[in-house]
């Protein structure tokens, strides 16, 4: 449903929650006028007990499509996304085939998304062993940055950098004054770490430990004060590295950090053996680290929260029979994260503006996606309908997501997503349109 106006009690506006009349036209929003206007057209009225927030814009999804599309497509991802308040996201260059570290291959993706999108996506382009000379070209073709590894990804397809390489990279991401992704756990100190075959939780941490993390965020903050290139860490678990991230914003380095719903949610000491749904890399650490992160978040210390959406088919989930070491690594949850976060911020008494910021105005600053992750005129009118008085029963079995495991399985919030809106179009969640969303380009520097 193309809608003309929304109404609320609770519409986030400049950082605080107001009663408000959103007026929407050709998709955006072109006035905030007060709750008792009397709008034309069509018009949606939240529940009273609803909160209005801008879509959340999830920069790290990985989508698989084409090659890998049993383990998730363009139509299921941005299905799951959309029914969960995501009005944006972008494709990460691996787990599909071709990945996206050549031209050939973000055209792949582009055919393979045309005609399949519920949400706006855009893509991240990747660096990998010998394709420096791919780079520019894929930045003047619109990708929004590059993803390296510096370890194995688990795909040979999309190898890790060495050192040398990532310097490299590096150096013509800062010549092109353009972003590096990293996913930073060291090789090294990963190669040295036993990695026995085992069903237990803890035996799977300890082959991830912390300093494989610190390590390479060192070798990260390093390359960006050599070579003044924008970095962005990935998917941080490990506490122990707020030292060095903090030391690298006191110096004024071009840093940014991210993490994701799974590591601020669940706790190894809760999580049980041959449990493959809860395996990422890097892993879930302790109670203690997860505070940590939630108070790194309000610090300032870390800017974003994303997805990290990471399926696989449930044959590869369950490879190994609950051995950790042979289970594909990453957590389905793009459907419920903000269901998820709203519920366990309002647990440590964090504002729904705070989380908002972190994973809808924050990830669009990342991107350069002025126009989308806030609420203003101007301001594409995606949206996300939030209320905390609606419970959410999580069921893997009823996700969009094309595999039916998830780590969250069997949650019990309260709050949930009863509404979207992207672009000015209201979501039908029993009929979704995989034909409203767009593929988004980069915008101009």
């Amino acid at each position: 449903m193309r809608l003309d106006a929304i109404q609320a009690q609770h519409v986030l506006l400049d950082g605080q929650f107001r009663p408000a009349t959103l007026t929407l036209d050709d998709g955006r929003v072109t006035a905030v006028g007060p709750l008792d206007d009397v709008p034309a057209g069509e018009v949606y009225r939240a529940p009273d007990t609803a909160y209005v927030v801008p879509g959340v814009v999830d920069t790290h999804v990985h989508v698989n499509e084409p090659g890998r599309t049993a383990w998730e497509g363009f139509a299921s991802a941005t299905e799951a996304a959309v029914l969960g308040g995501v009005t944006t996201l972008v494709d990460m260059p691996l787990n599909s085939v071709p990945p996206t570290t050549t031209l050939e291959g973000l055209a792949a993706k582009r055919a393979a998304a045309r005609g399949q999108l519920a949400v706006d996506v855009g893509f991240w382009g990747g660096a990998v062993p010998g394709n420096v000379a791919d780079l520019e070209p894929l930045w003047d073709a619109g990708v929004f940055g590059f993803k390296c590894f510096l370890s194995p990804s688990g795909v040979e397809e999309f190898p890790p950098l060495d050192r040398a390489e990532f310097d490299t990279a590096l150096a013509e991401v800062a010549r092109l004054d353009a972003l590096m992704i990293v996913h930073a756990e060291d090789a090294a100190i990963l190669d040295g770490t036993p990695a026995p075959g085992s069903r237990a939780y803890r035996d799977f941490v300890l082959s991830r430990p912390d300093a494989s993390e610190v390590s390479a965020i060192r070798q990260v903050v390093d390359g960006a004060r050599e070579t003044g290139a924008r970095v962005h860490v990935l998917h941080l678990s490990s506490a122990w590295a707020l030292d060095v991230i903090a030391d690298a914003r006191a110096e004024g380095l071009p840093l940014t950090v991210e993490t994701c719903p799974h590591y601020l949610t669940f706790s190894a000491e809760t999580i049980p053996d041959a449990a493959p749904e809860f395996k990422c890399c890097p892993p879930i650490r302790d109670a203690g680290n997860r505070e940590a992160l939630w108070q790194a978040l309000q610090e300032g210390l870390v800017d974003c929260i994303v997805s990290d959406h990471s399926p696989s088919t449930v044959e590869e989930k369950l490879k190994g029979d609950g051995d950790l070491q042979q289970a594909w690594g990453g957590v389905s949850g793009l459907q419920v994260g903000f269901a998820v976060l709203a519920h366990e911020a309002r647990l440590r008494g964090i504002p729904l503006e705070r989380l908002s910021r972190w994973m809808s105005t924050s990830t669009a600053d990342l991107v350069g996606l002025s126009h989308k992750g806030r609420i203003a005129v101007g301001a594409d009118a995606d949206l996300a309908v939030y209320d905390p008085a609606a419970e959410l029963h999580v069921e893997a079995a009823r996700l969009a997501h094309k595999n039916p495991i998830s780590a969250y399985d069997g949650l019990r919030l309260a709050g949930r997503v009863v509404g979207t809106v992207v672009r000015g179009e209201l979501v039908d969640a029993d009929h979704v349109d995989h034909r409203h969303g767009r593929q988004l380009d980069r915008p101009p520097s």
